[in-house]
């Protein structure tokens, strides 16, 4: 059986040269996934938005004058899908071949999304006007999915 749920986090947007972001040291209590060169997202826990931030803005203003760390939260909804059925379910909602773990950008249901890749968890980040959109199309993918009615806590994996 597949499971959908919502997922609360933080998102911290880490913007500089390619150069201060590859020096950033990750926060403690986040996860850090490079999004472009100049770009790097941090998700955390939400009780540890503020540190996060506070941390990563005072790490890269001391690699880059120019660089910014702004709390992106708002901005993003973050969906579950749990089970052994997860890889399929999102086989038929994209073409993006998944990797064993790890982290993978690109087209959900014609949305652009950043997916964190577990065995048998996948965590969709999609910008949050296009949530109901996601979650109704994995609603109406013929498998057998049961909607969690409470969210779940963001988890941070031991590297």
């Amino acid at each position: 059986m597949l499971e959908l749920s919502s997922t609360e986090l933080a998102v911290v947007a880490c913007l500089a040269a390619p150069k201060a972001l590859d020096a950033l040291p990750t926060p403690e209590g986040a996860t850090a996934f490079r999004t472009a060169p100049d770009e790097l997202l941090l998700l955390a826990p939400p009780d540890a938005a503020e540190r996060v931030l506070a941390a990563a803005a005072e790490s890269l203003t001391a690699l880059d004058d120019d660089a910014l760390a702004i709390e992106v939260t708002d901005g993003w909804t973050a969906l579950t899908l749990a089970g052994p059925d997860a890889r399929e379910a999102f086989a038929r909602l994209s073409v993006l071949e998944l990797p064993e773990a790890g982290f993978i950008q690109g087209d959900v249901a014609r949305v652009p999304a950043k997916i964190l890749v577990e065995p048998e968890r996948l965590l969709l980040l999609v910008p949050a006007s296009w949530a109901e959109h996601v979650r109704e199309r994995v609603l109406a993918l013929a498998l057998d999915v049961r909607e969690r009615p409470e969210p779940r806590a963001f988890e941070v994996k031991a590297p």
